[in-house]
């Protein structure tokens, strides 16, 4: 789960399931270590007038913790998800309709944002949805030392200085959202993005690996 100079990313095993719920339009389950969420996509679907936007559809993104009522880290978790959606999908394709993701937290070890992000993406491929790139997301920790750590538990996450979760798309690897908490250098953030983007790679060649495993079952 640490990284050295080389950038030599070391990355929790990762689990993936699609197509879990009958009644969205796409689902997919994500599985990080000890973390895991359950990502349920519906639409495109009608949408009430208040929330209609007459040249593309409108996202809403819903994340629901695994016991109690959102609070405002779920609230934030929720507009990151949307920009980083927002920027991956052809919304113009579906003008005056509705987009619905919910995210359900079934257990968080750490990295939960990059979880959901990681969730969301392989929901919205199951459903289908057009798309100009798929995205990934990466969570990196500074420790006290000014070690980083890729895709962290919570315990490293609660002993570390500063926290950075980027999404990564696949077309160019660039940086789609990021959300940072604590204090760090500007050279410590470039350094983060670099580790992000390197394991956005094998990240995305587990989504390949995923979906070639699943449509090789159903031939």
């Amino acid at each position: 789960m640490e990284v050295c100079g080389s950038l030599t990313v070391s990355l929790r095993e990762f689990g993936c399931e699609q197509s879990l719920l009958s009644r969205p339009d796409g689902s997919a389950s994500f599985v990080q270590g000890d973390t895991s969420v359950m990502a349920g996509v519906y639409g495109p679907a009608e949408v009430k007038v208040s929330k209609e936007i007459y040249d593309r559809a409108t996202l809403e993104v819903l994340v629901q913790p695994k016991v109690g009522l959102p609070s405002v880290r779920e609230r934030s978790q929720e507009q990151c998800v949307r920009e980083t959606c927002e920027a991956s999908l052809l919304l113009t394709l579906h003008p005056r309709s509705s987009l619905t993701l919910i995210l359900q937290v079934l257990h968080d070890d750490g990295s939960l944002l990059s979880c959901c992000l990681n969730a969301a993406c392989m929901a919205l491929m199951d459903a289908g949805l057009p798309m100009s790139c798929l995205f990934c997301g990466v969570t990196c920790a500074i420790s006290t030392d000014g070690q980083i750590i890729t895709d962290p538990t919570a315990a490293q996450e609660k002993e570390s200085r500063a926290l950075m979760t980027f999404a990564i798309d696949s077309a160019k690897h660039s940086v789609l959202m990021s959300s940072t908490k604590g204090s760090f250098s500007v050279h410590e953030l470039q350094q983060c993005i670099a580790v992000s983007q390197k394991a956005s790679e094998k990240i995305f060649q587990f989504y390949r690996d995923s979906v070639k495993r699943r449509y090789s079952k159903s031939l």
